[in-house]
């Protein structure tokens, strides 16, 4: 009889537990708005009170994608009145969300225990004008348009994006031209920029400059304020007439950008997420025009600003001794591409004169390429007398004048004296050739020839590579099935990584890093159970952890000493009462936890 009335008790006071039990949902909108808008993250807070159970994963929410799901907050409290014990637990799982299409919307009711929630109403509305961080903006084939408004190429949004210029968008032919292409960001933190591949400068010559941004600068561009930076600069030389094309690159941005959460105990809170961007700047075409009509006879090719001037090295010549005159072309242009006339027609026949020794010595700025061209000519005199080295003109275009503009090297008279003796009266040496055989050894000679294929040694070129080739491909087989389910090999070597991320919390309890230690210790628990269990991380959840185990036939005690172990590391990393935990006992608690729990495994 007494034992029919306790069970008549503990039925009815779990009656009452489940009448007093309640289940609601909630939406919290993102950080500092009212509304919810499409991009943004929101939340939905499922809370509940006294009841056994927990909601599952919302498979869908209206207008927008669920993120992550967890239970991110737990209460429970016993009051005694009149000898009545009353149990009261309190238990909220939030769905992150992020809206994706504009519309009224509505989401519930949860079933937990058999109880059903309400059912919350809840509205999505379009953009805002102001850029919000971390929003994405459609692509577009320009980078500007008509009405003024930044277009966005590849995946750069409103927050980051590139721009490429060029000097001029019309140019005469072989015309030193600035294509730049500049940054702009108003991301927390650039961190990595490499172009994955070349712009196109199809009918183009072109010289890469160094003098680009080396930190960001604020300006303002299309009403709003950036960071900017010029990332790639190059002067580029064409060398057809008509529209040429210059295509952008593509390049790789890693930056930080701003995320917004809901914390049930701090509120709404930001973090910093890493974001990998692909961006490519606008295309470009320019109007290449012919250079005037007609062009000098001495034109020398170069077109930008040059002068040319002359030294004359030595001041005693004789005939059949070598001597030397230095042109020097200074300027700015292509001047790697000048060339003087064919000083051999303008020079005395007396005088031989040689093909030059050419050294450049120029500098790829910020606007165009400048420096010296030096033309070393060796000559040497035939005849004795007096000879004239005429001026040397050097033709060039200007295209800030649209003309045809001279320089002119100053010329020399040279007197020439008897040397050693004339050209005429030199001979050349015939070269003569005597060879003297060599006497061959008969002794040495073999009567008979052992062909290179009976040997063994021939037959290992062949074997030994095969063999090689062989073990290849098994070993690369046996290694393609151990990593074919990754969950697997996860799972299989989790005390592997869970002992290495150990190590890290040694590390740390060594130079008294609470905070480090306690962060490497659940990492190293979290990160066992979801290999070993080969669950995700987005169901790592406790009730989901014992499920796991007792369907493995793991021990009770086992599980109640892992999952305890992790409660009261949280509990000290997160709590300011925790700080009188011992890590060493924690350290050791957990070492014998895994060991305890792989023995359950292979048993």
């Amino acid at each position: 009889m007494r034992t029919l009335t306790i069970s008549l008790l503990i039925i009815l006071g779990s009656l009452l537990t489940a009448w007093g039990g309640s289940v609601h949902v909630s939406v919290v909108p993102p950080n500092g708005k009212r509304n919810i808008e499409v991009g943004d993250l929101f939340y939905i807070e499922i809370t509940v009170s006294n009841l056994e159970g927990s909601p599952a994963k919302p498979g869908q929410v209206p207008g927008a994608n669920v993120a992550y799901f967890d239970r991110t907050s737990s209460s429970t409290s016993m009051t005694v009145v009149n000898g009545v014990a009353t149990r009261r637990s309190e238990y909220i799982w939030t769905a992150t969300c992020r809206a994706k299409q504009e519309g009224s919307y509505s989401f519930g009711p949860v079933t937990v225990a058999g109880v059903k929630s309400n059912v919350a109403h809840y509205s999505i509305g379009k953009t805002s004008a102001s850029p919000r961080q971390g929003a994405a903006a459609p692509a577009s084939p320009n980078a500007d348009d008509s009405d003024g408004k930044p277009k966005y190429i590849g995946r750069g949004d409103q927050n980051l994006f590139l721009r490429a210029n060029v000097t001029k968008t019309s140019a005469f032919e072989q015309e030193a031209l600035v294509y730049t292409v500049k940054l702009y960001t108003s991301y927390d933190a650039v961190k990595f920029i490499g172009a994955t591949s070349a712009p196109k400068f199809d009918g183009f010559v072109v010289e890469e400059s160094k003098d680009i941004s080396q930190s960001l600068t604020i300006e303002n561009y299309q009403s709003r304020s950036y960071a900017t930076a010029v990332i790639a600069r190059y002067i580029i030389f064409p060398q057809m007439t008509g529209n040429l094309k210059v295509q952008g690159n593509t390049y790789t941005i890693s930056v930080d950008r701003r995320e917004y959460y809901h914390d049930p105990f701090f509120g709404n809170l930001t973090y910093s997420d890493p974001l990998q961007l692909n961006v490519t700047p606008n295309d470009l075409v320019i109007n290449v025009k012919p250079l005037p009509q007609p062009k000098p006879a001495d034109f020398c090719g170069g077109v930008g600003r040059f002068a040319i001037s002359s030294q004359l090295r030595g001041k005693e010549f004789k005939t059949n001794q070598t001597n030397s005159i230095v042109y020097t072309v200074t300027g700015t242009g292509n001047l790697k591409y000048v060339q003087l006339p064919d000083l051999a027609s303008l020079y005395p026949p007396q005088l031989e004169i040689y093909t030059p020794s050419v050294t450049q010595d120029v500098n790829v700025g910020s606007s165009n390429v400048s420096g010296k061209v030096t033309f070393d000519y060796s000559f040497m005199p035939t005849e004795e007398g007096t000879f004239k080295i005429p001026d040397v003109t050097l033709t060039y275009f200007n295209p800030e004048s649209g003309r045809y503009e001279t320089s002119t090297a100053k010329g020399y008279t040279v007197t020439v004296g008897k040397g050693e003796g004339s050209a005429k009266s030199q001979t050349k040496k015939r070269m003569t050739f005597e060879p003297e055989l060599e006497q061959v050894k008969v002794s040495a000679l073999k009567k008979t020839h052992v062909p290179d294929i009976r040997k063994g040694i021939y037959w290992l070129w062949f074997i030994l590579p095969g063999a090689a080739l062989v073990c290849s491909l098994a070993g690369y087989y046996i290694y393609q099935r151990q990593h074919a389910d990754m969950a697997a090999f996860n799972s299989r070597r989790a005390d592997k990584l869970a002992r290495r991320r150990l190590r890290r919390a040694a590390a740390a309890m060594k130079k008294h890093d609470r905070e480090l230690f306690y962060d490497e210790l659940l990492k190293a628990l979290w990160g066992y159970l979801g290999d070993k269990l080969k669950m995700p991380t987005s169901e790592l959840m406790r009730d989901n952890i014992r499920q796991k185990l007792d369907a493995r036939d793991i021990p009770q005690q086992v599980t109640d000493r892992l999952i305890r172990l992790i409660d009261e590391a949280e509990f000290a990393k997160y709590s300011s009462a925790g700080a009188s935990r011992d890590m060493g006992t924690d350290y050791k608690e957990a070492i014998a936890s895994i060991n305890e729990l792989e023995k359950s495994f292979k048993n």
